[in-house]
């Protein structure tokens, strides 16, 4: 029992490391804190808080939580290339619903939440009156993602050690509990910051909140894969916090994506990146697709299918922004991607290493080879790259916009809350250049998945529209209903009060 309780020491102690690994905190700070909570010494929560907010950047790479989100549904695959982008299959498993317990991005998602969750919670339980209800949201935040993604949620009681096993909720109860955390501390949170939506504010919390409700029929029904039913009471509360949210939509779609990001008002939340300085994996979201021989030069991996590129018309100004200043620098518009590449300037066509036409093909497969090894699959630009530094850019990633907590109040009230859809479809249509979506659910979840292209909201839309587990291309089959959670990862289980996810 001794050699368990170690093992389970060093496990929880390695998850802590692991989320703060990528701060800028000094190794000396790194040293003291976990110690002085085990020892009832001094706690730079200055230092932890700030490791929490850095631990959003987490998100931003490839793998973990937006793998989770995004490459386990219809909007994004990893296809095997020849010798390339394999990994033991890591991408394929998410993409067709086939991991198991030992996936290496299912751990790598569920230490980096838990390892952030910890550090907020010791803010919480030692922080001054300012940084307490900051490490609250992001805790909440942090929580929410561990409700969605895994279920059950591990927490620790303030004071316990780290060798005791932590405590665990069940879905509801831990939904339960980040509501009235954040119904507690919205009041105390600071306006959002004109041009800096980093730091937790009023809005931000709103916006999560109004998520919480209109999944709380997800998140609390009996057996995970539904039904699902969605209480009118629910539905108003999202109404009234989507409400609650100070903002307006940024007349140019793009404005939310480009470097200097931060001045959209639009944005309510997000993890600040600064040119050539502090920051995260956001150079991820031009080089995951893009090919060798492009600017800026890509890996040649991920791509999306054509029957969700197909939801979009080809000239929706949200996957073709071909303003000059970015065919000048890029030679290609940024967004989807599909037939031949040019290099910058947007005249001279792009070869591919064997002298081909780099002509990229909406048909791609799980494995590709042969003529189609660089070319298959549309690939896809989220964020304008940053031409003054394509490696440490200034763009800050976004997790919550206001068209997102509009597109919410018209589902909710879609869904039986009070109130009027009005004009919340027109007005997210406005700067697409394109007819606005019905206002009805199909509507709403159509716009959705063109408003809201890998933002990490993706599976979570999905799964609460009954269409996750469905056939879709490259997946010709009904998933298992384990599949709508993720499993939780066989090191975790070290923990007695913890149960693996049902058909696992």
């Amino acid at each position: 029992m001794k050699r368990i309780n170690i093992i389970k020491s060093i496990f929880f102690v390695s998850t802590i490391a692991l989320g703060v690994s990528c701060t800028n905190l000094d190794e000396e700070v790194l040293d003291g804190y976990i110690n002085s909570a085990e020892e009832g010494g001094a706690i730079n929560t200055a230092a932890l808080l700030q490791s929490s907010y850095e631990g959003l950047r987490s998100f931003e790479t490839q793998g973990q939580m937006f793998a989770l989100d995004e490459m386990s549904t219809d909007a994004l695959v990893g296809p095997t290339r020849g010798g390339d982008w394999d990994d033991n299959a890591t991408w394929r498993q998410i993409h067709v619903h086939t991991w198991a317990p030992d996936h290496n991005e299912v751990r790598n998602a569920w230490n980096a939440l838990l390892s952030n969750v910890y550090n907020c919670s010791l803010v919480v339980e030692n922080g001054t009156a300012a940084e307490v209800p900051q490490a609250r949201f992001l805790r909440a935040f942090y929580y929410y993602n561990v409700i969605d993604l895994f279920g059950q949620v591990p927490y620790r009681e303030a004071g316990s050690k780290l060798t005791d096993d932590p405590k665990v909720w069940t879905r509801t109860e831990a939904t339960d509990f980040v509501i009235s955390e954040l119904e507690a501390v919205v009041a105390q949170l600071p306006a959002r910051t004109v041009n800096d939506a980093s730091f937790a504010n009023k809005d931000a919390a709103h916006f999560l909140l109004a998520k919480l409700y209109l999944n709380k029929g997800v998140f609390t029904a009996a057996a995970a894969a539904g039904p699902y039913t969605f209480a009118p009471a629910d539905m108003n509360k999202v109404v009234e916090h989507s409400n609650a949210i100070s903002s307006s939509l940024a007349s140019d779609y793009w404005d939310n994506f480009k470097p200097a990001n931060n001045t959209s008002p639009e944005i309510l939340f997000s993890a600040k990146n600064i040119r050539g300085g502090a920051g995260g994996g956001i150079q991820y979201h031009w080089r995951m697709s893009m090919h060798y021989n492009q600017t800026p030069d890509g890996w040649n991996g991920f791509s999306t299918v054509a029957e969700y590129y197909n939801k979009f018309n080809p000239n929706d100004k949200r996957i073709k922004n071909a303003d000059p200043a970015i065919i000048a620098a890029f030679g290609n518009p940024v967004g989807f991607q599909v037939g031949q590449m040019f290099k910058p300037g947007g005249t001279v066509a792009l070869k591919d290493r064997k002298g081909n036409p780099l002509f990229f093909t909406p048909a791609v497969t799980l494995i590709t080879s042969g003529a189609t090894l660089e070319t298959a699959g549309i690939r896809m630009q989220k964020y304008i790259p940053d031409v003054a530094n394509i490696n440490t850019p200034d763009n800050d990633y976004v997790f919550m916009r206001y068209s997102d907590a509009l597109l919410m109040k018209a589902e909710a009230i879609l869904r039986g809350g009070s109130g009027s859809v009005g004009t919340i479809m027109t007005d997210i249509a406005a700067r697409t250049g394109q007819a606005a979506s019905a206002a009805t659910l199909d509507g709403v979840y159509l716009e959705r998945g063109k408003e809201l292209w890998l933002e990490g909201w993706r599976r979570n839309d999905m799964v609460r529209f009954g269409k996750f587990l469905a056939i879709r291309e490259l997946k010709p089959y009904v998933s298992a209903d384990k599949y709508i959670l993720f499993p939780i990862p066989a090191d975790a289980l070290f923990n007695a009060n913890l149960t693996q996810n049902p058909g696992y």
